[in-house]
């Protein structure tokens, strides 16, 4: 059974603005905010301290750099377009937006091959001639300890598409309906809910249904989550969108926006900082403009080592795209 990863890929933005391509079903981009040069400088400052927090707390961190000659806004968020998992599987995502589909880079799958023993290429890319979307665990929430998917249904978070991909990985498939405080469906999986190996963040007053929201929350209580419900307006100050990561050292690491901890009520802190260290950095920039934060920017690397990389070691190593 998978512990939270140690091991994670980021992408340093080159240049950053608000995406128009996602504006209309990420109500979490607020693009009026700050643009152009400014935006990206800011970008860059807020990405190089989360990654600098998170390294500094033992994560083994892989930076790669955004190629600088395409218009990919939101090419920070890495974990829409691929996964790793523990089999060797490593599975690529349709995506909705046609620049967000620029993000799958051959360089990034390369190394992931070269380095780690990959098993399996799963490519999911081709249903987006379909018009069918599951962007990665943007839409999924993989819970490794129980071995359930999550999934919050959106146009960009289709449960047609994760049904056989939870069975191919051995988990079982959670989908339930959430909506924002204007009645919207909420995008991403991840901006309402996070799961870790004892805990799980969920703001369950975006499930109107009650029958469905009391289901989903007594399925986390079996699961043996402490569930620590949001509110609306705290999952708008990226509270959902947080991870349980662990140092190289086995140390249990909870990250997120300083945004979303000061969002969070003293005894919500409390309850986080008992399941594990609480990294945070200011995010401010990326999250208002590209409606994704600390989670987003995290791709877990999952896959078993490859015989000739065992010893392999480096925090930060950037590689040009």
């Amino acid at each position: 059974m998978p512990q939270p990863a140690s091991h994670i890929l980021m992408v340093r933005p080159a240049r950053f603005h608000a995406n128009p391509q996602t504006r209309a079903s990420n109500h979490f981009q607020q693009p009026a905010a700050n643009a152009g040069a400014s935006a990206t400088l800011a970008a860059q400052r807020e990405f190089d301290g989360y990654a600098a927090a998170l390294q500094a707390a033992g994560v083994q961190v892989q930076v790669f750099r955004q190629p600088a000659g395409l218009d990919t806004p939101d090419a920070l968020f890495p974990n829409n377009w691929f996964s790793t998992h523990a089999d060797g599987t490593l599975v690529l995502y349709p995506m909705a937006a046609a620049n967000r589909r620029l993000e799958r880079r051959a360089d990034i799958v390369a190394w992931l091959q070269q380095q780690f023993a990959v098993r399996e290429l799963l490519d999911l890319s081709p249903y987006e001639a379909q018009g069918q979307y599951l962007e990665g665990t943007g839409a999924i929430v993989f819970d490794h300890t129980a071995r359930r998917a999550w999934l919050c249904r959106s146009g960009r978070s289709q449960p047609a598409l994760l049904a056989p991909l939870a069975a191919r990985l051995g988990y079982s498939m959670q989908v339930f309906d959430a909506v924002d405080g204007a009645g919207r469906a909420i995008y991403h999986s991840n901006v309402m809910m996070a799961i870790g190996p004892r805990f799980a963040v969920v703001c369950l007053p975006a499930i109107r249904d009650v029958g469905e929201r009391q289901r989903v929350q007594a399925q986390l209580r079996r699961d043996g989550k402490q569930v620590i419900s949001i509110s609306l307006a705290q999952m708008a100050s990226f509270c959902g969108n947080l991870i349980a990561l662990q140092s190289t050292a086995g140390e249990a690491i909870i990250a997120l926006s300083s945004r979303a901890w000061a969002a969070f009520s003293p005894q919500q802190q409390a309850m986080l900082a008992a399941h594990g260290r609480i990294v945070y950095a200011p995010l401010d920039t990326i999250e208002t403009l590209g409606g994704g934060g600390a989670r987003c920017m995290v791709a877990e690397l999952y896959l078993p080592s490859a015989p000739a990389h065992c010893s392999a070691a480096g925090h930060a190593v950037a590689a040009a795209g």
